[in-house]
């Protein structure tokens, strides 16, 4: 049986968001390199890859923009689709037997676009001889690291592929989802923000993936999950890699012995003995006010998010509820405003936008440090 945590401390919902804080590594240190927090996280959103570098920077203490991208770069950390149609940062070995659990449902999801679109499984396996003929050829002739998107659509059209009306896009999302290409080194040398990625064989990029059966692949997500990202429910955490609920509530009671419930507000969440043990003394974070970027996994990665979002404030925080999550701001666990890059250039700044209207003098304090952390943090 799960060990159920007494309840010694009050548990509120400002409590639990600072254990989740300390969960995904945003107090006490953090963790020393960026693939060491990546792996951690086991997938990171990261389809704004400079909200990535910056999710990343913030549990990576003294790291920089450049190392983020370097990571990326050596293929030390991946950025690829491996839940939810979305662009995640994983460890290179995790991506492999997570799309083996992923890949399918999303695949069946857009069966119907495949349809409108004239895409067939013929299709697909002619593109992927396309693609990895044109990446060998770029490597080997002209001493290229991989092919650009654009790249492979030239030779997906000279091929008698049509790539327009999206269908360039879905073919390649298809062999990434089937592990045949991944995203590898970053395009030119300039080290901006907004370059693109390199398209690369996938085996030739990850030689060593681990193989896990889809049973004991789903109760390593979610104990790997529910270890970052606790204290969270097996809602959150369906909702969150797109497993079957039925499916993630065996893979909870597999791995359950190894976690702690902690009842709250008539729900079970689950964390880590470490994370629960935080009860005892006290959690810490009370005083921490961190600026973290859009879609962050602290807000982001649950299905549920009030606990630590006010549902009156998710609308300052996901305009329209278009699926861009604006930057937030967060104090003592709980988000209390958003915040936004100013300037240019030459001359950036940040500046907070706090749901009370403005920030108390200690709280403004510590958001400016954390705004001149974050622009060294980009600028290095």
């Amino acid at each position: 049986m799960p060990e159920t945590h007494p309840r010694s401390v009050a548990v509120t919902p400002r409590v639990m968001g600072r254990m989740r804080l300390a969960s995904q590594g945003l107090l006490n240190g953090g963790f020393t390199s960026v693939p060491d927090a990546v792996r951690w996280m086991t997938a990171m959103q990261a389809q704004d890859l400079g909200s990535a570098l910056w999710a990343v920077g913030q549990r990576v203490p003294g790291s920089a923009a450049s190392d983020v991208r370097g990571a990326i770069d050596a293929g030390t950390v991946v950025r690829s689709w491996p839940m939810r149609g979305t662009l995640h940062l994983l460890a290179p070995e995790d991506l492999r037997w997570i799309l083996g659990i992923t890949s399918e449902r999303l695949m069946n999801m857009v069966a119907g676009r495949h349809r409108e679109l004239g895409i067939t499984a013929d299709d697909i396996s002619h593109c992927r001889d396309i693609a990895l003929k044109t990446i060998e050829t770029i490597r080997t002739a002209e001493g290229g690291r991989g092919a650009t998107r654009e790249q492979l659509f030239a030779a997906f059209e000279e091929a008698g592929q049509v790539t327009k009306a999206q269908r360039g896009i879905h073919l390649i999302g298809s062999l990434c989802q089937r592990a045949w290409l991944v995203q590898g080194p970053m395009a030119g040398t300039n080290g901006k923000v907004g370059v693109q990625q390199l398209f690369v064989a996938f085996d030739e990029w990850i030689k060593d993936s681990r193989d896990l059966d889809r049973q004991e692949g789903i109760a390593e997500l979610l104990f790997r999950y529910v270890r970052s990202h606790g204290p969270a429910t097996v809602k959150d955490f369906a909702w969150w890699s797109q497993v079957p609920l039925a499916e993630a509530r065996r893979g909870l009671a597999s791995v359950q012995d190894r976690l702690v419930e902690l009842p709250f507000g008539g729900t079970s969440y689950w964390l880590s003995p470490e994370t629960a043990a935080l009860l005892d003394d006290g959690v810490p974070g009370s005083r921490t006010l961190l600026a973290l970027p859009g879609f962050d996994e602290f807000l982001l990665g649950y299905q549920d998010r009030s606990l630590v979002l006010a549902p009156e404030h998710a609308d300052l925080v996901v305009p329209g509820k278009n699926g861009v999550f604006k930057r937030i701001i967060v104090a003592g666990g709980e988000v209390v405003g958003t915040w936004a890059r100013t300037g240019n250039g030459k001359a950036p700044g940040v500046v907070p936008e706090p749901f009370s209207g403005e920030l108390g003098p200690a709280a403004e304090r510590s958001f400016r440090a954390q705004g001149r952390a974050y622009l060294k943090f980009m600028a290095g």
